[in-house]
């Protein structure tokens, strides 16, 4: 029968120098990915589901996009941009539950969850176009029923879900200025979004803050069939001018 000789002191400082060395790693690894996680989460992407129809026919019902927030710092939003804002107060009548999704999802979900890109506060964002600018002059609508901004009209047929036969960018009509360091957003399924048309009446006119903005949405994650980039239309709105 074999025996094992007893550890020697040495021996022991060595192994608990080794389990000092191993739970030193352990803690180095974990503040770097807290501070990789706070960095990514904070000034570069983050990931939100959809949970309305009021940007259909360009964002479904729980698709799950990214949103930029690092590129508008330096470039600016500009018109036609999808927008993740939070709620500047009084547009959300109650938060909305993310669904769970498919394993697959699920999995994503928890990955982005890990390292600070999946956002659990979804239920207090919502997403639009931006349609004016600060000091932009927005008009609905004219004869043609288009949106004019600064006088000139926008075509926006190319990205408005509108009932058939409808041409109107808005059944709803405005006249307003968008304040500084505010923004004037609407619903490509404006008969079904409640956007900033809606919340006139509020202390905020409608208008949301630029600091409630978190990003721009570029690029649809899921569903796979739905992966691919998140148009701006920009063209629409080649024809603006800047405001007087």
């Amino acid at each position: 029968m074999t025996t094992h000789p007893a550890p020697t002191p040495r021996r022991a400082a060595r192994r608990r120098r080794g389990l000092m060395v191993f739970l030193r790693d352990i803690l180095i690894i974990v503040v770097i990915a807290a501070l990789v996680s706070f960095v990514v989460k904070t000034f570069v992407v983050r990931s939100f589901y959809i949970p309305s129809a009021s940007m259909e026919r360009t964002l479904l019902v729980n698709d799950r996009i990214l949103v930029d927030e690092l590129t508008p710092r330096w470039t600016e939003y500009a018109r036609g941009d999808v927008v993740v804002f939070k709620d500047p107060g009084g547009w959300l009548d109650g938060q909305v539950n993310p669904p769970d999704g498919p394993p697959l999802v699920q999995a994503v979900d928890w990955v982005l969850n890990l390292v600070g890109i999946s956002a659990t506060d979804s239920q207090d964002h919502l997403v639009k176009r931006l349609i004016g600018l600060p000091g932009d002059h927005v008009v609905c609508c004219n004869a043609l029923g288009q949106i004019t901004i600064n006088d000139a009209p926008i075509d926006e047929l190319s990205y408005l879900n509108l009932p058939d036969g409808d041409t109107a960018a808005s059944n709803e009509p405005f006249d307003i200025v968008v304040p500084a360091d505010s923004l004037w957003l609407l619903g490509d399924n404006r008969d079904r979004s409640r956007d900033s048309r809606a919340h006139q009446d509020l202390p905020s006119g409608g208008f949301v803050p630029l600091d409630n903005v978190v990003g721009k949405a570029f690029f649809t994650t899921w569903p796979l069939d739905r992966m691919g980039t998140i148009d701006g239309h920009h063209d629409s709105f080649n024809g603006v001018p800047g405001p007087e």
